[in-house]
């Protein structure tokens, strides 16, 4: 009996694949770039497309060049996105010193408001201060002024009382005058006794 032998199967070598003809570009190809995207935007730019000429399937065979045009798009690339972060970058920093500028002002204009805040309260205390003083002088006049008008009052109402006492006194001898005598009083016609 026979054992038959395996044969070993080797793997064949990868092939390697050619790039669509789409991909492949010659020095006279025309190539877009796309412009970078805006600063305020986080995407990714995509990759340059091609423009695809009648040459390139025309002519599939140029393939020496394809490296280095490949190398050229990588660089130009990277030459656009490097220019891209400098551009975003200085704008960063110019935003930034204007922020910085506007704060220091606005920190000045707000220093300046409290000042002048604070001065024209100390004005209006001052004047409060010299009210009140001219209130308490006031008042203290005012109350000098009663106390005179109430003495002067008081002074004329004594006058009256010892007028008044004087003449009832007077009335009262007039009358016991009148009894001792027995004569009934005259009446006066023009006032002239005892005025």
């Amino acid at each position: 009996m026979e054992i038959p032998q395996v044969e070993e199967t080797t793997k064949p070598p990868p092939i390697n694949q050619e790039p669509p003809l789409a991909s492949i570009a010659t020095p006279n190809d025309v190539v877009t770039i796309a412009p970078p995207p805006p600063h305020h935007t986080t995407t990714t730019t995509p990759p340059p497309q091609e423009a695809v000429t009648p040459q390139d399937t025309d002519f599939p065979s140029k393939k020496s060049s394809k490296g280095s045009l490949d190398r050229d798009i990588a660089l130009s690339q990277l030459e656009n996105e490097k220019r891209s972060s400098f551009i975003k970058a200085w704008e960063e920093s110019k935003k930034s010193k204007v922020d910085n500028k506007a704060q220091k002002k606005l920190s000045a204009v707000a220093t300046w408001e409290k000042t002048q805040r604070a001065k024209l309260e100390a004005k209006l205390k001052k004047h409060e201060d010299q009210l009140e003083h001219k209130k308490a002088e006031y008042a203290e006049k005012i109350k000098n002024e009663l106390a005179l008008i109430h003495k002067e009052a008081d002074e004329k109402r004594a006058v009256v009382e010892a007028r008044r006492g004087k003449e009832l006194l007077k009335a009262e001898e007039m009358a016991a005058k009148y009894r001792a005598r027995g004569q009934s009083p005259k009446k006066q016609l023009l006032g002239c006794c005892g005025c």
